[in-house]
């Protein structure tokens, strides 16, 4: 017998892994957003547990278990697939998403107030309605010139549990719908990402499973980026030895500026188009997973301790460390603390997911057996009710 929408199956427990990873690892690294590691180690000793704002405590800002902007377009994206009640293309994304980030108020914890999400997007997620609103652009072009950088991939992991097992799937259906935010390395990067969250859902997989997948699905510079990062990776098992490491590996294919507050917009190439680059984040958050073995906490840490983009880096590495081992790989304490700090109750929007999951499954099953059964006739192998004969 099939089970109930809200059991408590392995699926549900990876996807409420996933969505709970993800803003785990947001949370802990945003106080820390753009700093160096030294600076860190000088303001926090490490982070190794959720802390308290960067210039101290206040009840709003980045810190005690407030997420940002990455968890809040996961939590949009999977209520975008729920509405939709089936995959989204660009023009379902489109229709759905705007009006989500755009029209309705959300609570936002770091601001202490609701708002447009809009309002709190960084500039290339504010093209989301520049381009698809405002602009009115073909959704399947509505990243063409866009700064590139991980604002797709941050928040690829629904496309990853909706295609649960099939990371082929995931990557394609991240690539199509994404093309209506980003192109690019920065398409890649999420069309990547969503392939690792797929990869993690299948049963007994590890995080060498879920890099290998990422090696084989991905293209130029984000797959030699992915592959000297994890080759860089394999020579720690701490990951405070592995942060400079880690940085100098991906130095050569980084898309972003050296330095990501100062630099921006000085008229070179940083955040353009390439063949050659990568992101950074998505490289490594598998990195840190390599160096941790696939453990959740550590790979949140490293992610978090990392410095630069340091909540998208523990956010990513949390949401597959999540979904390889499922919820009951993260302290609860965390996941109580972020959802108290940010008035948000993730579990039913995970079981949403996980039910939306088995249907679309199903679908999936019934389309291949239909499939199996034209080409039993087409290849003279069915008999007069259309079923393959022995």
């Amino acid at each position: 017998m099939a089970a109930k929408a809200g059991s408590d199956t392995m699926l549900l427990r990876k996807v409420r892994g996933c969505l709970y990873g993800g803003a785990v690892g947001d949370a802990l690294g945003a106080p820390a957003e753009w700093k160096t590691p030294a600076a860190i180690r000088a303001r926090y000793g490490e982070i190794d547990d959720i802390v308290e704002p960067w210039d101290g405590p206040s009840p709003v800002g980045k810190g005690d278990g407030r997420y940002t902007d990455d968890t809040h377009m996961v939590r949009l994206l999977g209520r975008a697939y729920l509405e939709h009640g089936d995959h989204l293309d660009p023009f379902a994304f489109a229709a759905r998403i705007v009006p989500l980030i755009a029209d309705e108020p959300v609570w936002v914890a770091e601001r202490g107030g609701e708002m447009p999400l809009v309002d709190r997007l960084f500039y290339p997620e504010k093209w989301l309605l520049m381009r698809l609103r405002l602009a009115n652009a073909d959704p399947r072009l509505g990243g063409v010139g866009n700064m590139v950088n991980c604002g797709a991939a941050m928040y690829a992991a629904p496309v990853g549990i909706v295609n649960a097992a099939d990371p082929g799937a995931a990557y394609r259906e991240a690539i199509d719908l994404f093309a209506a935010h980003q192109w690019s390395y920065g398409l890649e990067a999420a069309g990547v990402m969503a392939a690792c969250v797929a990869a993690a859902f299948v049963p007994g997989a590890t995080v060498g499973d879920v890099v290998g997948t990422a090696q084989r699905v991905a293209k130029e510079g984000t797959r030699r980026a992915i592959r000297a990062v994890v080759a860089r990776a394999g020579a720690f098992a701490d990951w405070r030895e592995a942060i400079g490491p880690l940085r100098e590996a991906i130095r050569p294919f980084d898309g972003g500026a050296e330095d990501g507050v100062r630099d921006r917009g000085n008229g070179t190439d940083d955040w353009g188009p390439s063949r050659l680059r990568s992101i950074e984040e998505l490289p490594i958050a598998l990195g840190f997973l390599v160096v941790a073995g696939g453990d959740f906490e550590r790979s949140v840490l490293g992610g978090a301790n990392y410095g630069r983009d340091n909540d998208s880096i523990a956010g990513m590495a949390g949401a597959i460390a999540g979904a390889l081992h499922g919820d009951g790989a993260i302290r609860p304490g965390w996941i109580e603390t972020v959802k108290d700090a940010n008035r948000a109750d993730l579990d039913p929007l995970a079981a949403g997911l996980a039910a939306l999951t088995r249907t679309l499954q199903a679908r999936q099953l019934e389309a291949a057996e239909a499939r199996e059964r034209a080409f039993a006739a087409l290849s003279g192998d069915a008999g007069a009710d259309g079923r393959q004969g022995g």
